[in-house]
C-alpha cells in the first residue's frame, strides 16, 4: 500500500525535499532575528541586521532575475572576504543559481580554466583584482553575459547593478529541491584541468549542523575566518555558512593581519576564530608582544596541517585553551577532529572522525588499484595506509564535468584521499605523507605536475622535479630540481619566468631553484619524487 513502507511517506518526502533547504533556514533567522546583526564589515564600518542583510541580497536578487539568471546558473565571483561575496553567495539562493566563489590567488590562466569549465553567466571581482580578472576573461574562450566590478564605478559595478531593485523576497518560481547544486568549488587537480566540486542543498544544511554541532554554534556567537572563504574550510567552517544559518553574526576580515586580527577579535567580541595552523603561529607572537583581551573568545578553530605538542601549549596559554583541529578535503569538508580535550595529548595526530563521518586507513595496491573500504592496515600507528573517507552528508561524491577524475577518487561511497597515514586503537589518525606528492605549504594544496608542466614548457629547459620540503612556518615550501637543456640556463632566468607565467599563482612560485644534471626515475622512466626528497633531506 505504501511501496514497501509501512506508512505513508509521500507528505514527509515531498516536504523534506523541497523544503530542507539552506535558504529555508537563512529566512527563518530573518524572521526570528530580523533585528539582530547578521554582518558586520569593520573596514567600511557598515553592520547589517538580518533583516537590513536580506533586503540587500533580494536587490541583487532581482537584478539578476532580470538578467535571465535562473536554476542551474552559474554566478562566479573573485572577491576578498566582504559583503558582496555573502550578497552573492545568498542571492545565488535566492534564484536557484550556483555560487561559485574562486581563487583569486591564482593566475589569469587558471582562472580562465575555470571559467571556460562553469561558463558562468555573471562573473563579479573586486576592483583589487581588476588587471587579474580582465586577463582572466580575455584568455577564457567563454564570455559571461554580465561582469561586474565590486568597488568600482561605473555601469559595471556591483552596487550600481542593484541599485533601484527591490527589496523585497523574489517569487521562488523554480523547483527548489535539497539535491541541487548550490555552490561550487574548485581545488587544485594533478593536471591543468581543474576540478570543480559540487556542493548541493542537503550537503549546505548539513555542514552547517556539523559546524554547528561540532564548536558548538549558537545564534549568540561572532565568528571570523582569517583565511579567505573561497575554500571549502572558509566559507563552512565559522564562515558565511553555518553563522547565517545558525542565526550568529559573521565578523568579515578582508585580509589576514595578525594585529588586526586581535584588535577586531577584542574590540567586537569575537567568540571563534578560524584559521590554519601557520596563522595561529603568527597570532601568538602578535599576542605575546603586545596582548589584547580575548576573553570572549570561546575557540580557534583550525585545520590543514597539525601542530607540535610544544606548539599547541603555547596557543592554548597565549590565546584559548579550547583549540580545534580538524582534517578534511574540498570534496567532503573536515571529516576528522580533535577537540580541545583531545589537546594537547593528541597534538601531531589529525584527530578521529567527525560524527556522522567515517574514515578509515586502508591498504595501497601496487598496481594503483582501489584497496576495498574493507582492507584496513592495522591499528597499529605504524602500518602506512591510504586515508579514505565516507562523509555522506558533506558530499556530492562526484565532479562536475569530470567523469574520469570522479572514477578515480571516489569508489563506493567513499573518496579516496591520496593522503598516507596511520592510526590507532581508537582510530586517530595521523598524516604520514601524499600518495601523489601534493605539497601544503601555508594550508594551500599545492600540486608538483602543474608547476613541473610550466617548467618544462621553458626552451632551456630538458627535465624538472618539483618537491616539498620542510618549512618552520608554513609546513613546507615548494623546491624546484631543474635538468637545463642549455648551459647557458640560470636560476634567475627561470625565476623570472615562472613569475611571469599566467598558469602559475605567486604560491606556487618555488622557493628554491637548484640546477642538476639528472633526476631519479623509475626503469619505466617515471620521475621518482620520493627518492628525490629522500635525496635532498639527507644532504641537508
Amino acid at each position: 500500500m505504501f511501496d514497501g513502507y509501512t506508512y505513508d511517506v509521500s507528505m514527509f518526502r515531498d516536504t523534506f525535499e523541497t523544503q530542507y533547504t539552506y535558504l529555508n533556514g537563512f529566512l527563518r533567522n530573518v524572521a526570528r532575528f530580523g533585528d539582530a546583526p547578521a554582518l558586520h564589515d569593520p573596514q567600511s564600518g557598515r553592520r547589517w541586521t538580518y533583516r537590513q542583510l536580506n533586503a540587500q541580497v533580494n536587490q541583487l536578487a532581482h537584478a539578476m532575475r532580470q538578467d535571465g539568471v535562473g536554476k542551474n546558473d552559474v554566478v562566479m565571483f573573485a572577491l576578498l572576504n566582504s559583503p558582496e561575496f555573502i550578497f552573492c553567495y545568498l542571492a545565488a539562493h535566492k534564484v536557484g543559481a550556483i555560487a561559485c566563489p574562486v581563487n583569486y590567488r591564482q593566475g589569469a590562466g587558471e582562472i580562465a580554466l575555470v571559467i571556460d569549465d562553469s561558463r558562468p553567466k555573471v562573473f563579479v571581482y573586486d576592483a583589487q583584482f581588476g588587471t587579474l580578472s580582465q586577463d582572466a576573461l580575455a584568455l577564457a574562450e567563454h564570455k559571461p553575459d554580465r561582469v561586474l566590478v565590486a568597488g568600482g564605478q561605473g555601469a559595471e559595478s556591483f552596487d550600481g547593478y542593484m541599485d533601484g531593485q527591490p527589496e523585497t523576497d523574489p517569487p521562488i518560481d523554480f523547483h527548489p529541491h535539497i539535491y541541487d547544486e548550490t555552490t561550487r568549488l574548485y581545488t587544485s587537480g594533478t593536471t591543468n584541468r581543474p576540478k570543480g566540486v559540487p556542493i548541493n542543498n542537503i550537503n549546505e544544511v548539513l555542514s552547517a549542523h556539523d559546524v554547528i554541532m561540532h564548536f558548538p554554534l549558537t545564534p549568540t556567537d561572532r565568528t571570523m575566518n582569517m583565511t579567505p572563504w573561497f575554500h571549502r574550510g572558509g566559507i563552512h567552517s565559522g564562515g558565511p555558512c553555518p553563522t547565517l544559518y545558525v542565526g550568529g553574526e559573521v565578523v568579515i576580515l578582508r585580509d589576514f593581519h595578525p594585529r588586526t586580527c586581535l584588535e577586531y577579535a577584542e574590540r567586537y567580541g569575537v567568540t571563534f576564530l578560524i584559521g590554519v595552523p601557520t596563522i595561529l603561529a603568527m597570532l601568538a607572537r602578535a599576542q605575546e608582544r603586545t596582548p589584547v583581551d580575548l576573553s570572549a573568545l570561546r575557540g580557534i578553530v583550525t585545520m590543514g596541517a597539525p601542530f607540535e605538542k610544544a606548539a599547541c601549549e603555547k596557543y592554548m596559554k597565549l590565546l584559548t585553551p579550547n583549540i580545534f583541529n580538524g582534517y578534511g578535503t574540498t570534496e567532503t569538508f573536515w571529516n576528522t577532529f580533535l577537540r580541545p580535550y583531545d589537546l594537547p595529548e593528541m597534538s601531531g595526530s589529525a584527530g578521529r572522525a567527525c560524527t556522522d563521518d567515517d574514515v578509515r586507513v586502508v591498504a595501497v595496491h601496487p598496481d594503483g588499484s582501489h584497496a576495498e573500504p574493507e582492507e584496513v592496515v592495522p591499528h597499529d600507528s605504524e602500518t602506512p595506509g591510504e586515508i579514505i573517507i565516507r562523509s555522506p552528508a558533506k558530499s556530492a561524491f562526484c565532479y562536475y564535468n569530470n567523469p574520469e577524475m570522479t572514477a578515480q577518487k571516489f569508489y563506493k561511497g567513499w573518496l579516496y584521499t591520496g593522503d598516507m597515514g596511520t592510526w590507532d586503537k581508537n582510530e586517530f589518525v595521523t598524516i604520514c605523507g601524499r600518495k601523489d606528492d601534493m605539497i601544503v605549504s601555508a594550508g594551500e594544496n599545492i600540486y608538483p605536475t602543474q608547476i613541473e608542466a610550466v617548467l618544462n614548457e621553458h626552451p632551456k629547459v630538458a627535465e624538472s622535479a618539483v618537491i616539498g620540503i620542510p618549512d618552520r612556518l608554513r609546513g613546507e615550501v615548494v623546491a624546484a630540481y631543474i635538468v637545463p637543456s642549455d648551459d647557458s640556463l640560470t636560476v634567475e632566468e627561470i625565476k623570472a619566468y615562472c613569475v611571469q607565467s599566467p598558469m602559475l599563482s605567486s604560491y606556487k612560485w618555488p622557493r628554491s631553484y637548484t640546477l642538476v644534471k639528472e633526476l631519479p626515475h623509475t626503469a619505466t622512466g617515471k620521475l621518482m619524487h620520493y627518492k628525490l626528497r629522500q635525496q635532498v633531506l639527507e644532504k641537508e
